[in-house]
């Protein structure tokens, strides 16, 4: 089945550099298709993650977190924009017209908007779920470990700092997808940051956007 390649903080800093458009070229023969410039590919062939992984790693020249996802979860995940601002049929409305605040499908249906908020998802090494005793070490970094600082997922919204003052807001978590807004803020960063933390596996974050272009590869691949 194709795939999305995602590479983790790769091309940001002025560190972990290396040419994307480059490496899509070099893996030709799996008819990769590469999207900007901090490590996004859209695999056509038919190629197991093992392999994939492999060849990817391979052409690297530092060591860091590959996220793999099979076409049917990007499909999936892009198939039902969880920003949108649309209303279903089942939707219950208030005296207004509005969908409730209180609801967790009003709360998603009234999320800002805005040419300064940005819309993201943050993509996990693997399902978050109740963390064991032990701390998860980095394959990237193996002297680096990731401890999560809950022992079970935060209850969803989530805003970070606070709800009145939130750089950062977390409006749900689908299976290996984290989906929120960052407002275009430095701190906003930090604050991505600690998804990791929270969730305690490794993440890379995209613009939706960006899964939006990769969905769309493909559907049509």
């Amino acid at each position: 089945m194709p795939s999305a390649v995602f590479l983790r903080a790769v091309n940001v800093g002025g560190t972990n550099r290396c040419q994307p458009a480059l490496i899509a070229k070099q893996l030709a023969k799996f008819d990769v298709v590469n999207i900007g410039a901090v490590g996004t590919f859209v695999v056509r062939e038919d190629v197991s993650e093992s392999a994939l992984r492999a060849a990817f790693a391979r052409r690297l020249p530092f060591k860091c977190e590959i996220m793999i996802c099979p076409a049917r979860d990007i499909i999936k995940l892009g198939s039902k924009n969880p920003f949108s601002r649309q209303r279903s049929r089942r939707e219950p409305r208030d005296v207004d017209g509005k969908a409730p605040e209180g609801s967790r499908i009003g709360r998603r249906a009234n999320q800002p908007s805005g040419p300064n908020i940005v819309r993201f998802v943050s993509v996990l090494a693997k399902r978050p779920g109740i963390r064991s005793d032990l701390c998860q070490t980095s394959t990237a970094s193996p002297a680096r470990t990731i401890k999560p600082q809950t022992s079970q997922l935060p209850p969803l919204p989530l805003s970070l700092p606070s709800d009145d003052e939130w750089l950062l807001k977390i409006i749900a978590i689908q299976d290996r997808f984290v989906l929120g807004l960052y407002r275009r803020q430095m701190k906003a960063i930090t604050y991505l940051g600690k998804i990791e933390k929270l969730l305690g596996v490794p993440a890379t974050t995209r613009n939706w956007n960006t899964i939006e272009k990769v969905a769309k590869i493909l559907s049509n691949a």
